[in-house]
C-alpha cells in the first residue's frame, strides 16, 4: 500500500483544527473559503481510491463522532468514510466502536510499515498532526495532497513543525479551485 497524507493546511503551514469543532481559538479556517467543486472532487478522488484510513487517535474520535450521523450524499463520500476500514493509531483508546475500525499499538513505524507492505491501494492518512510528523520523520510518506488555504493564523499545529531532517518531494500536480489550491506531491527520498 501506498501511504498518502492528505490535509487541510494554511499558507504558513497550520494545519490545527480546519473545520473549528476542537478548543483551538483560531479553528473554523477552512470553512471561510470556498473550496469549489475541483476541490470537492480532489477529496472524493482520494478517499474513493484508498483501501484504508489510518489515523490518529484524536483525529478517529472526532471523525467518528461526526461521520456516523452524516446522512448519505450523492457522490457516496459520507458512506465510503463510514465503510472504509480504519486503522486508529493510540496508546490509550481502549477500543474502536466506529464500523470497520481497528486499534494498533505498539511501535508505530513497525505497525505501519507492516500495512504498507500488504497489497492493495492507498493507505490515507488525514488530519493526524503527531501521526503524520511520525511517519514523515521515518520516510514513511509516499505522497502529500494537499488543500492549501490563502490564511495565515500564526499559530496552531503545524504540519511539519520543525523536522529534524530535510526531505524532497517531486510536485505531481498543482491547480487552483475556486480560493484554494491543489497540490500533489511524491516524496523523492
Amino acid at each position: 500500500m501506498r501511504l498518502v497524507v492528505s490535509e487541510f493546511v494554511t499558507l504558513d503551514g497550520v494545519m490545527e483544527d480546519p473545520g473549528g469543532g476542537e478548543t483551538f481559538d483560531r479553528g473554523g479556517w477552512a470553512f471561510k473559503f470556498d473550496r469549489g467543486p475541483e476541490g470537492d472532487k480532489f477529496k472524493l478522488d482520494e478517499l474513493m481510491a484508498a483501501d484504508a484510513l489510518l489515523l490518529g487517535r484524536r483525529t478517529y474520535e472526532g471523525f467518528a463522532q461526526a461521520w456516523p450521523s452524516i446522512p448519505a450524499d450523492e457522490a457516496g463520500f459520507s458512506q465510503r468514510m463510514n465503510e472504509i476500514p480504519k486503522f486508529v493509531v493510540s496508546s490509550t483508546l481502549e477500543q474502536a466502536d466506529w464500523n470497520n475500525s481497528t486499534v494498533m499499538r505498539g511501535n508505530v513505524v513497525e505497525e505501519v510499515t507492516k500495512l504498507k507492505g500488504e497489497p492493495g491501494g492507498d493507505l490515507l492518512v488525514a488530519g493526524s498532526a503527531q501521526l503524520v510528523q511520525a511517519l514523515a520523520a521515518h520516510g514513511l510518506v509516499d505522497e502529500l495532497r494537499l488543500m492549501v488555504y490563502p490564511v495565515l493564523l500564526g499559530a496552531g499545529k503545524r504540519l511539519f513543525g520543525d523536522a529534524e531532517g530535510t526531505a524532497s518531494f517531486e510536485l505531481v500536480e498543482s491547480k487552483p479551485s475556486a480560493d484554494v489550491a491543489l497540490l500533489t506531491l511524491r516524496f523523492k527520498g
